[in-house]
């Protein structure tokens, strides 16, 4: 066998080819002509060459994993096109082809989520507002309403639960649904299609949705489908849908895992899927096995209808990098009142708790403490601020803190005898009820409490913000209309 690499493919191109090449080698096994004529073995000589086989053992696995998944399967995807975007612009219709951008209003904010006429300058999620500005200096930007756009998530998740024989809700604006079997009784792309014209006549939301035999290949299918279309890749298909696409496509690719395939000259899913899976193990582990036998179409993730809450957090970036101890312990009472009141509304218990802190150089450490469980206010204040005593030992400027509750059970809170008292648990009791009636905020804790002043500041600081992001909407939608929305 012989192999030829042109000088013009560069470096990573020749390592590709070389890679190739060693595949046609590696798979010529089942040609027969690597093995030379052997006369009949006994039971004994048999099991021996079988154990001295030259068949890796991932390659064996991996067939394996080839020979099960090729049960036919239907699963559907679905996905709110810029989701936040989408319902911001149910509310005020004068967004509709303008560039938004939703997230913190300051420039040591993040960026949420951004319309499609944003991304063409470059925006994406999670990018620095101040860096989304400077790319998109006429983009409206929003600061967001998390509420409304749960209440939306939720609508579209009951119209999904109403319909669907087993969903799974990935995220805010991500569903999956296993239609297996129903081609028999009325066919699973005319259902899909169907329900996603009704969650859009019922909700003025775009989505898009991608059918095919797994998870991985119906979310790559999305993905093409954007915006707001819908795409079937049956079975037959499915390696020639994939081949072209990037290798960006695949889910779990990252930016940084992306570099690494880039620099060995892996661009395209076909190339991607024909390095053997043993090179990809040596290159990057477990996580190499995954790569490819997602780059072939192979997903046996089921879709799993529930999922218990594994942690709950809150965090907290400072407009200001501040070492001010009595603010930053009575902001982190206040965090700890928040989840610890979600914990008891959700009939759960924590017995571990996470402190992390941001300096203002980016450097960040967490410290977590493992406890008995519990979701009292006061046993989880003392510890949090416990540990923040113990992680905080630099005295540098903090720029962000953070607190998360984890390792969390379903249940009720017991007494504990030399501490706790039936008195104790009513009184909490007492203050979740008034917090269920008139806000989380009607009952605080003293320590968590800011004075009056405080109060007023912050109040006045959001109504300015607020003034002027409504005053910098109307600017940008003035100047759109007199340039005729250019």
């Amino acid at each position: 066998m012989f192999f030829c690499i042109s000088c013009d493919l560069g470096v990573g191109g020749c390592f590709v080819a070389s890679l190739l090449a060693m595949t046609a080698a590696f798979i010529n096994f089942s040609s027969g002509r690597a093995e030379p004529y052997l006369p009949a073995l006994s039971l004994r000589a048999r099991r021996r060459r079988a154990r001295q086989s030259h068949y890796p053992i991932t390659t064996i696995k991996i067939y394996k994993m080839i020979l099960a998944s090729s049960i036919d399967r239907s699963v559907l995807h679905l996905d709110l096109d810029t989701f936040f975007v989408s319902v911001e612009r149910l509310r005020n219709s004068r967004l509709n082809g303008k560039p938004v951008i939703i997230g913190g209003m300051s420039d040591r904010g993040v960026v949420s989520s951004c319309s499609y006429e944003a991304r063409k300058y470059g925006v994406s999620s999670a990018m620095p507002m101040k860096m989304a500005r400077n790319m998109c200096p006429d983009a409206i930007v929003i600061r967001g309403d998390m509420e409304l756009y749960s209440n939306y998530s939720n609508i579209v998740t009951g119209i999904i639960a109403e319909r669907a024989p087993l969903y799974e809700k990935a995220s805010v604006d991500e569903h999956y649904i296993d239609l297996t079997g129903m081609d028999r009784f009325y066919g699973c792309y005319k259902w899909s299609h169907e329900l996603r014209q009704y969650i859009i006549k019922e909700t003025g939301l775009p989505i898009s949705i991608g059918l095919s035999i797994n998870k991985t290949v119906s979310k790559i299918a999305t993905g093409e489908a954007k915006p707001n279309g819908e795409i079937e890749v049956q079975k037959e298909i499915v390696l020639p849908f994939l081949d072209p696409l990037s290798i960006r496509k695949i889910p779990m690719i990252g930016q940084k895992t992306y570099q690494v395939l880039r620099s060995m000259g892996i661009a395209t899913i076909y190339t991607l899927r024909n390095i053997p899976v043993e090179m990809l193990e040596k290159l990057m582990g477990k996580n190499g096995i995954e790569m490819w036998k997602r780059a072939n179409g192979i997903d046996s993730t089921p879709v799993i209808s529930y999922s218990e809450q594994k942690s709950i957090s809150t965090e907290h970036t400072f407009e200001k990098d501040t070492t001010d101890l009595a603010r930053l312990n009575q902001l982190l009472v206040s965090m700890v009142e928040k989840i610890a009141f979600e914990l008891r509304k959700q009939e759960k218990l924590t017995s571990c708790i996470t402190v992390k802190i941001r300096y203002s150089n980016f450097d960040t450490h967490t410290l977590q403490k493992r406890i008995a469980y519990t979701s009292f206010d006061h046993v989880l204040a003392d510890i949090t601020k416990e540990l923040f005593a113990k992680l905080y030992q630099r005295r540098m400027l903090i720029r962000l803190i953070g607190v998360r509750f984890s390792h969390m059970v379903r249940g009720v809170q017991q007494l504990d005898m030399f501490d706790d008292t039936p008195e104790k648990v009513s009184l909490y009791m007492a203050m979740d009820r008034i917090r269920k009636r008139f806000g989380r905020n009607a009952v605080r804790r003293a320590s968590g409490v800011m004075t009056v002043t405080e109060r007023e500041e912050k109040a006045l600081k959001q109504l300015e913000n607020a003034l002027k992001e409504q005053n910098m909407m109307e600017e940008r939608l003035k100047k759109y209309m007199m340039y005729g929305g250019r």
